[in-house]
């Protein structure tokens, strides 16, 4: 079922802030479970488990999904199923190397990557994600190439569920054996959701195909697939600087738990404490910064097919729609999250994690003002891809990725620094490679934004901010934490959308497109 643009981006929206919200609160159960020193070993897994995945796809669902749009738009469903039973052949092989080499040399690797040896355990027990996620990485690829993201959607919530379902289960029982087996137990409830999300979207394959499933795997279709060079070459141009973004990301991600605790060691932190600290940054703040870019991914997915589907037939205005409309759509839901997670940080992470978690909460404070060029970052990686400039992302990724990994060991390898030069890395290598993008399709295809209506945003933003504090502390400055925080942030959001119809940024024609409900609605809203 093909969807439209923002109609598929609207599924996505909701169906990933409804997985953000089991994410994250997996994150919290696991972190009341197995505390800082539990987290930080998760944490040191996590970023190489993600990494690997990045290899095993090698780009592929980034370029099926652009290749399946164009061949659905010249109307060639043979080239579309070859295409993807060559994507799934390259996954699958390359899934089953990584795993043995990871059997094999688990040891070695260990001891080679981790400063704490306990990770070891919780990495044996991380392999079978590998080959699952990436088969189901590519199908969800291929789904969105056909602009239809109910699959998607669907898989990732049913993942999350079952995620959820099983985890506390997984980490209580083996908490007695020791932390690392109660975190190993974590990581293996990620490998039973993440295998419920194939078999569902394997069932949407199979469904949806009922007519095809003989003729794609029929035997001329394997011949051609085996000597299609152009078909391979096509998909490698897309998927080899994908891949070299992506991989250049998770370096500095697996990089990132091996330097951090060593330069807080070097700063004079015990390796517990130091573990401990990378534990709150990484796997406590982190996340909660982390946590309204479902809408970046929801974006970026629906992009790449819209974009690549409007280039392949050389209309470039709607080129630029479709990418405005991205940035727009960011920024009208990214800047309310960027104002809520800086002015309620502290009491935020106090409700979530516990009071005796303060230092949290300063770090997301320290973070969220700069989430803004975060929520961009995808999208914007995204129009370059679909406009087949992979290899800028590729460009721009290492020389952001560079300099934070520098900046993150210089930093907080500081006494007077510490665990904050992280955050400052950080901040550094978000605004640096979101500009990098925005001026690479600058120059590209001569983008350009409404400075007006982005400046009214910005306007409204502000007096969200100015309102939720005030509210937060002279309204209900004796409330409890949950009742401040739900009350503030309701006056504030209300105050938000208010200002947004008023300056007419918001209208009947923006609301009526929203699935289900959008014409109700519309009728409360003028026109633009």
């Amino acid at each position: 079922m093909r969807q439209s643009f923002f109609y598929g981006t609207v599924i996505l929206i909701i169906a990933g802030g409804i997985t953000k919200v089991f994410g994250f609160a997996h994150r919290i159960v696991l972190s009341r479970i197995i505390g800082a020193e539990g987290m930080g070993l998760y944490q040191m897994v996590v970023p190489l488990l993600y990494f690997l995945i990045t290899v095993t796809t090698f780009g592929l669902p980034v370029a099926i999904a652009k290749q399946v749009a164009e061949t659905e738009a010249a109307n060639n469903p043979r080239l579309t199923r070859k295409f993807l039973l060559l994507a799934l052949s390259i996954a699958s092989g390359i899934s089953l190397v990584v795993c043995t080499v990871l059997v094999v040399f688990s040891n070695w690797i260990a001891g080679a990557l981790f400063a704490d040896e306990r990770a070891h355990v919780v990495m044996l027990a991380a392999i079978p994600v590998i080959p699952i996620a990436s088969i189901s990485l590519v199908l969800r690829g291929y789904f969105q190439g056909k602009q239809n993201m109910v699959p998607t959607a669907v898989s990732q919530l049913l993942e999350q569920v079952v995620r959820m379902a099983l985890v506390v289960i997984m980490t209580i029982t083996f908490l007695s054996s020791g932390i690392e087996y109660a975190t190993a137990g974590a990581v293996a409830s990620i490998v039973f959701g993440e295998a419920a999300g194939l078999l569902y979207i394997l069932w949407q394959y199979r469904k949806g195909s009922k007519k095809t499933a003989a003729q794609f795997f029929e035997k001329p279709l394997f011949l051609a697939v085996s000597k299609s060079r152009a078909s391979i070459k096509q998909l490698i141009h897309v998927a080899l600087p994908v891949t070299m973004s992506r991989v250049i990301g998770s370096i500095a991600y697996v990089l990132e738990p091996m330097l951090v605790p060593l330069a807080l060691v070097i700063a004079g932190h015990t390796t517990a404490t130091a573990t401990g600290l990378y534990g709150q940054f990484a796997g406590m703040a982190v996340p909660l910064l982390l946590f309204p870019t479902f809408l970046t991914y929801s974006l970026s997915v629906s992009l790449v097919p819209a974009v690549a589907e409007a280039a392949y037939q050389n209309n470039a205005p709607l080129v630029h729609r479709r990418i405005y409309q991205a940035m727009r759509i960011t920024l009208v839901i990214g800047a309310p999250c960027t104002v809520l997670l800086t002015i309620f940080a502290e009491p935020l992470c106090a409700l979530l994690y516990g009071e005796q978690f303060t230092e949290v909460g300063i770090l997301l404070k320290e973070l969220a003002p700069f989430s803004v060029f975060l929520f961009f970052q995808a999208p914007l990686a995204a129009a370059l891809q679909g406009l087949d400039f992979a290899q800028v992302v590729f460009r721009n990724t290492l020389i952001s990725a560079v300099i934070k990994t520098a900046a993150m060991f210089l930093l907080t390898s500081h006494p007077s620094f510490g665990i904050h030069g992280a955050v400052i890395a950080m901040n550094i290598g978000i605004t640096l490679g979101t500009l990098l993008h925005f001026a690479s399709l600058i120059k590209k295809i001569g983008f350009t934004i409404d400075l007006r209506e982005f400046g009214k945003i910005g306007a409204a933003m502000l007096a969200m901010g100015y309102s939720g504090w005030y509210i937060a502390n002279h309204w209900f400055i004796e409330a409890s934490t949950g009742r401040l925080l739900l009350l503030s942030t309701m006056a504030s959001m209300l105050l938000y959308l208010v200002l947004l119809v008023a300056m007419r940024v918001l209208g009947k024609q923006d609301v009526r497109r929203i699935p289900w409900i959008g014409e109700q609605l519309a009728i409360f809203f003028p026109r633009r």
